[in-house]
């Protein structure tokens, strides 16, 4: 192989490593946005699923969420006799929240957190934000088994080094994002 297929084969694995702390980052923001902070959000409903027809599909899919105050969450569905099966999603959820179904539409009225409780949710936090930082290092040493790779098959060192380097300082702008995202969430989880 000559050194420019090489060359395009490191790009081509510099982007799918780039898109893999991407996909990680995503999922942090994802798992944060399920945890409970004292206000209301339809994020914390959002992987729901309820039995509509013999199908398992997302609450937002046969009902109308919204935040109707900063504690309440009101969920209308399209058609009445679906208020049992998602209220029965809801309490077997384990959320947290007893939906108060008043044969119209259901409300999740969030309460408010205790110090425990926010301790809790922090740990969490921090738990998401390191197996997001694990899933930025596991693209990283891909990345950096295929670089080497290379090298030993006669892609220059010194551009393998630099390879490497830039590697390692997209990494610590990713391991960094993380910190903020993991910290912004605490203090909200922490603001009473």
């Amino acid at each position: 192989m000559t050194n420019h297929y090489i060359m395009e084969d490191i790009n081509q694995t510099m982007a799918e490593a780039r898109s893999q702390m991407d996909k990680a980052l995503e999922h942090l923001d994802h798992e944060l946005a399920k945890l409970r902070t004292g206000k209301a959000s339809t994020a914390i409903i959002q992987d729901l699923n309820v039995e509509y027809y013999g199908h398992p599909t997302p609450i937002a899919q046969v009902s109308n969420i919204q935040v109707s105050d900063a504690r309440t969450i009101v969920i209308q569905p399209w058609e009445k006799n679906m208020l049992g099966p998602i209220e029965r999603v809801i309490i077997n959820s384990n959320i947290g929240i007893t939906p108060a179904n008043d044969g119209e539409i259901i409300r999740l009225s969030i309460p408010p957190l205790t110090e425990e409780r926010r301790k809790e949710l922090v740990k969490k936090a921090k738990h998401a934000g390191e197996e997001s930082k694990v899933g930025v290092r596991n693209a990283r040493h891909k990345a950096l088994e295929h670089v080497k790779k290379a090298v030993k098959e006669g892609f220059p060192e010194d551009m393998g080094k630099r390879m490497e380097t830039d590697l390692q300082d997209q990494v610590n702008r990713y391991v960094e994002q993380v910190d903020k995202v993991v910290a912004a969430k605490e203090k909200e989880i922490m603001t009473v």
